[in-house]
């Protein structure tokens, strides 16, 4: 998920730079949320974990330019269930910040827009979980119909968000709105693949619980809070 070159610019990417720093200030946030809830040590590690992990998702993963913006695999709700929200977005934030400072630099001026589109859905996929997932249900016993409601949630934010940045930049013409049309059906490779996804990881983390168990998790994934 690349917004392309030249699709927001001039006095216009000023507002990416408002979007990202709202974002920046609500994980940082959650970030005190999540140190009261479990410490420092526990965030750092994590967050090192999903950047890590985010990193290779834009890298390693296949991707594809399509329309007016990239398709990759992003498994944000993925992160969300095995290492919490404040972890997720951190790793979300740093690893495309990585990935554009060491592989492509000529994305950096998009920073704001790609990381507000990254972020903005997670923390709307927080407010769906809360009604899509009974109170105090374990992570890993999740069905597919909610793991599928988690990824269409932050798969349709994504969208959304890209489609905002395209018709705030180019307008309504109509090759504009062609290439966010093709971008949208692309994306919908995302949702039928990353549910499945999800609940492969889950399965692993329940088989494994000792390991899941450890500080680097989230503790829902096994109902421990």
């Amino acid at each position: 998920m690349h917004i392309e070159p030249g699709i927001v610019d001039g006095s216009k990417i000023v507002l990416s730079y408002a979007t990202a720093g709202a974002s920046g200030l609500f994980t940082l946030k959650l970030a005190g949320e999540e140190i009261s809830r479990r410490g420092v040590l526990s965030l750092v590690a994590r967050s090192i974990v999903t950047t890590a992990l985010v990193f290779c998702f834009f890298e390693v993963l296949p991707h594809y330019p399509v329309g007016v913006s990239e398709v990759h695999l992003i498994l944000g709700s993925t992160l969300f269930l095995l290492f919490g929200m404040a972890p997720a977005a951190i790793g979300l934030a740093l690893g495309l910040l990585a990935q554009g400072m060491f592989f492509a630099p000529y994305d950096l001026p998009q920073y704001g827009m790609n990381v507000t589109t990254l972020l903005v859905p997670l923390f709307a996929l927080r407010l769906v979980a809360t009604q899509a997932i009974a109170p105090g249900m374990r992570y890993v016993d999740l069905s597919y119909r909610q793991a599928l409601t988690l990824s269409v949630a932050y798969q349709a934010g994504i969208v959304t968000w890209v489609a905002f940045w395209a018709l705030y930049g180019h307008g309504m013409g109509a090759d504009n709105l062609a290439s966010i049309g093709t971008f949208g059906l692309a994306y919908m490779l995302v949702v039928a693949i990353e549910p499945l996804a999800d609940l492969v990881v889950l399965a692993v983390a329940k088989s494994s619980a000792n390991v899941s168990r450890s500080s680097l998790f989230e503790p829902r994934l096994l109902g421990q809070d």
